[in-house]
This record gives structure tokens, sequence and C-alpha cells, in this order.
């Protein structure tokens, strides 16, 4: 982006002084640790107060900021647009600039695999139009505005991505950056604590639909009746994806391995995909992606040598090598337990001539029933394919007691989620070079430690 400060000002619709009219902004930030010469600080609250951070802000190379009425200590001599909240503001700014550049938007949400989707979609896009995309896990009420703007003004395409916890949040999204696409990947149990149901859980995700375009479109997996009932009361277009025989794009002939999965799509039977990741499950995540494409009227063998190759984000179903030459399937960012059970299912057909070791953490936010979802994994875990298992966290407590029956007691280990260095030891001692380790765990148990002591 490249703004004057008066432009801004103007945007969020307040005054500031004509001696900064002219300052030039070139990004906007709200993290004096990722800032960057050129930015407009926004300060923040939160578990601190953004405010406190002026200074650092200025030294990093800020050349103004936004400051909220009644803040003492404010910045004398120095560019800043007072407001009266700075996330409104914010927000405000991002809609102004979105509207300026008019890209197309397509929006991504889903309980699991938002994420590859909304890579695998700017792969495609990306090989005909100027796409910007979230960047990292920047998908919540802040992450979003910032995505947009770091938009280039030559943006064709933005490719975000949306998360949410609670009613009203992709309500407010969906009409920040009122999509042409807004794509539904799934429905699992993913913050279940918040929603109770998944019934409840679906109208949530519906929200991403509420400042879907007219003339837009809404992209859904179709074997998910929570979706499908009530994708019929909107007036938009609607496009499906999944395995069943009603589906605009259908799965077909699916084989993987570790490395790659292969598959073809029902709406051209001819032509043999490729993406470079386990997982039949991924299909799916390949086939809204290619719904988009197909809207986008990109021909199916550019489409096929994009998802060839696509570039994933860190920390999402990632092959890694260890120190100790073991490979190392990091899925280490979140987890539930669709999300669990499916990666749990593809590491158990990795062919490998060591062993199948399986690191799990906790899976948060599943509220009064996750004593009984995680103890659920075990229907996952099968005992001729996984030699042994190593669980981090309270609630994989749970876990540990359904699988005693299964697994003897050095096989099966269990470890608080403030022992991660015992665990670390452990798992030293256990691994050898041809073994294959899976960590999966929600990011606040962060297992991305025991990864990084492992590599």
């Amino acid at each position: 982006m490249k703004m004057r400060l008066a432009e801004i000002a103007k945007a969020l619709q307040v005054e500031s002084a004509e001696e900064w009219a002219d300052v030039v902004v070139t990004s906007v930030s709200f993290d004096t640790r990722s800032l960057k010469p050129g930015a407009l600080f926004v300060p923040l609250k939160g578990e601190h107060d953004g405010h406190d951070y002026i200074q650092n802000a200025i030294s990093r190379g800020a050349v103004a900021t936004l400051w909220e009425e009644g803040h003492e200590n404010g910045p004398t001599d120095f560019p800043k647009i007072t407001v009266t909240d700075s996330l409104a503001a914010l927000q405000q700014l991002a809609k102004y600039y979105l509207h300026k550049i008019n890209p197309k938007v397509v929006a991504v949400t889903g309980s699991n695999g938002k994420t590859t989707t909304k890579d695998m979609i700017a792969a495609i896009l990306g090989t005909q139009f100027n796409v910007k995309k979230t960047h990292d896990n920047f998908n919540n009420y802040i992450g979003v505005p910032i995505t947009v703007l770091a938009m280039e003004p030559n943006t064709e395409v933005l490719v975000v991505e949306m998360g949410m916890d609670h009613f009203g949040e992709l309500d407010g999204l969906s009409h920040l950056v009122e999509p042409d696409i807004a794509v539904i990947t799934m429905i699992g149990e993913a913050h279940i604590e918040f929603f109770g149901t998944r019934d409840k859980i679906a109208d949530a995700k519906m929200e991403i639909t509420h400042g879907l375009k007219e003339d837009g479109v809404f992209i859904y997996n179709g074997d998910e009746p929570l979706l499908t009932q009530r994708a019929k009361e909107l007036s938009q277009e609607t496009i499906t994806f999944g395995n069943q025989d009603s589906d605009d794009f259908r799965g077909l002939n699916i084989v993987g391995n570790e490395n790659k999965t292969s598959f073809r799509v029902s709406k051209w039977p001819d032509e043999n995909f490729v993406i470079p990741m386990i997982g039949s499950y991924n299909v799916n995540n390949a086939l809204a992606a290619l719904s988009v494409g197909d809207y986008f009227r990109i021909s199916v063998k550019v489409m096929l040598k994009a998802l060839s190759s696509f570039a994933l984000t860190k920390n999402r179903t990632e092959w890694v090598k260890g120190s100790q030459n073991e490979r190392i399937l990091s899925d280490v960012y979140n987890s539930n337990p669709t999300a669990a059970k499916l990666v749990l299912k593809a590491f158990s057909q990795a062919e490998t001539s060591g062993k199948r070791i399986v690191v799990l953490g906790d899976m948060l936010q599943l509220g009064t029933r996750s004593k009984e979802m995680h103890a659920g994994l075990a229907e996952a875990i099968d005992p001729e394919k996984i030699t042994s298992l190593y669980l981090c966290g309270d609630e994989m407590e749970e876990l540990k007691a359904s699988l005693a029956s299964k697994f003897s007691s050095a096989q099966l280990h269990w470890y608080r989620a403030d022992q991660k260095e015992q665990l670390v030891a452990a798992l030293q001692a256990e691994i050898e070079p041809e073994d294959l380790v899976l960590l999966k765990g929600s990011h606040g148990i962060h297992l991305e430690k025991v990864l990084a002591a492992l590599v």
C-alpha cells in the first residue's frame, strides 16, 4: 500500500494536522516486533496496551500512528491521527482500501482445511492473476484487515482465510471484505466448547455468506447435510464438492502415499491430479480450490500444474527431516477430533521400514465433551501400525486410559504440558533413522517446541 496521511484521515472521517498531511505510509502494523520502516502503527489493547509501545514503533521506523482518545503520554511532534477506537479504525481503513483496490475476493473458512484450501486457491489463481493471500494465521478480526492493507495496488484477487470461535466473528469479517466467492471446507468439532453442537457450528460458519455479494457464489462441501440444508436459503449461486454423485466436483480414484496424493475429478475424468501432500482428506480441499479456479475460467491443465507444486503454509501437514534422519510429519498448528483422526489414518498408511511413532497434544476448546473426544481418538490408533505413542497434556490422559488395553506400558507414554523436556528426551532415546514420527496438537500445547528439539 501507499497512502498519504491526509487520505487515511479522510478514510477514517477524522481530522489530522495539516503539517503531516503529506506523510506517506507504506504499510500498517500493530506489532512493533515486525514493524517495517514507513509503517502506520496501530496500537491495540489486549493482554498489553499497544499505546505503551509507541517509542518502540518510532525507533523501528514508524512514520505515523493512530491514537485512541483518552490515552495519555501520546507522542509529541510525531504524526498521529486521533480515533475513538483503534481496532474499529483499523477495520474501517481496511474496508476503504479494499474498495479502492477493488480486487475479486475469495473468502475461505471451515473447521479443517481452510489454510490448505487457501494456499491451493492462491496457487491456482496466481497462474493468471496478481493474488494476495492471508499470511500465516492472520485470519481473525485483526489479521484480516492487516491482510487487506498488505495488498499491492495491482492486486486482482484477494484470497482471505477466516477463522472464528464465537458467533458474530465471521459475520463481521464477511461484511468487511464482501466476498465474491465464499468457501466452507467442512464442519467439524473445532471450538465446540463455545457452540455446544455441530449444528450451531454450521450456523456460525454460514456467517461467511452474510457479506457475500448478490451476484457471488457459495462453494461448500456437499457431503455435509448441515451445509446443504442451509445453502438452500441463499439466493446466490451454489457449487458443491465432495464424494457424492450429486456433487458438482467429485473426487475419483484417490491414491496416495506419504509424499503425494493423486486423484481424478468427475468433471474432468481423463485428467490425473496430484497434490504434494499426504492424506486423501486433502482431496476435498483440492476440489474446493478447483471449483474456484473453474469459476475463474482457468484451464484444467494450468490448474493441474499449479496444484502439483503449490506452497503450503508452515506446520500444516509438513514433512520435516529430524536430526537422526527420521521423517517427521509436522501438523502442530491446530487440532480437533476430525483433523486428528484423518491425519492418524493417513500416517498409519505411510510406508516405512522403521517404526511409526505418534506424538499427540491436547485438542483445545472442546468444552464439556473434551474428555470423551480425547478418549475417542483410540478408534483411529491401530497397534498393528503404530509402535509407540507419546501423549502430552491433561486431556490426553483420557486417551492413555482408552489405549491401555491396546498398548503396553513400554509403548504408551503420557506427559504433562510442562514436561516437554522429558518428552523430547524419551523420543530421542527411541527414534531411529528409518522411523516416521507424527506430531499433532493444538497450538496452545506448543508441540512446535518438540519439533524444534527433534530437528
